[in-house]
Parts: structure tokens; sequence; C-alpha cells
């Protein structure tokens, strides 16, 4: 519960109880608050407990921890009944953006990815396969589409 409290941390709550609470008083005031921290624990347990009975046998091994998203995708990758290692290994990101950029910028990609080299873009216009012209002149600019912005 308190993992991440270092020991300087533990000996100023200690002295900050001290003074607020006073050497008389603070016994009672540790008391009342672990037997509030307990009873919010066994209300916790009996509230999982009434849950697991309402959803019935099928749910007997039901785990509250795998409600956390994290949790839950962790032991779903974990698993691998859907086979999602094989969609994970077999998904190359840096390949499927370089396909992206050279589809974007007029290059033919089955060359590129072959010979590892890309080539120079497209300069003429009227060049079939839907490609994109990218050689303007320097001075024109763009198209402005006020409906856009």
């Amino acid at each position: 519960m308190f993992n991440d409290i270092g020991p300087l941390e533990l000996v100023t709550l200690i002295v900050l109880a001290v003074l607020v609470f006073g050497p008389d008083k603070l016994p009672k005031v540790i008391q009342d608050v672990t037997r509030t921290i307990r009873k919010i624990r066994d209300f916790s347990e009996s509230a999982k407990q009434d849950i697991r009975q309402e959803l019935g046998p099928e749910f007997k091994d039901f785990e509250f921890e795998d409600l956390n998203p994290k949790t839950f995708i962790r032991k779903q990758l974990d698993n691998d009944e859907l086979g999602l290692k094989e969609i994970r290994n077999g998904f190359d990101l840096k390949k499927e953006m370089a396909e992206v950029t050279d589809a974007v910028q007029g290059r033919d990609s089955d060359s590129s990815s072959a010979s590892g080299s890309s080539p120079a873009p497209s300069s003429s216009s009227s060049s079939g396969g839907g490609k994109v012209d990218m050689t303007k002149k320097p001075d024109e600019r763009p198209p402005f589409d006020a409906d856009a912005t």
C-alpha cells in the first residue's frame, strides 16, 4: 500500500501527525483510521462476492482486476487464442509508412522497395496511374480553399 514512501517521507509524516494531533490523541486517530480502512475492505470484498454470486457459476473465476483495460489487453496478448502475435509480427510499420510516403510523393513503391533506392519524383504532369506532380515552380503558391480553414 505504501511502497513508494521512503524512510525520510515516513519520518516526516509521523512528525507531522504528532504535531497536528498531539501525542495523546495520536493512538486513537490511528485506531480510527485502521478501523475505517478495514470496514472499507470488508465492504469491498462483500460487494465482489455478491456480484460473483449474481453473475452465476460460469463467472466463478472472474477477476475484477480484468476490468482494468491495461490488464485486460495484457492478458489477451499473452493468451494468443486470436492469433494476435502473428498479426503484430507480420505488420511492419516502417515499411507501411515508407510505402505511403512513396505513394504520396509519386514514387513507384515496387521499384523503390526492390532496389533500395528512391527514384526521383515524376516531372511530367500527364503521367498515368494517378500520380501527383510534386515538381512545382518555387514561386507558384498552392490553391487556397476558404472552406478548409
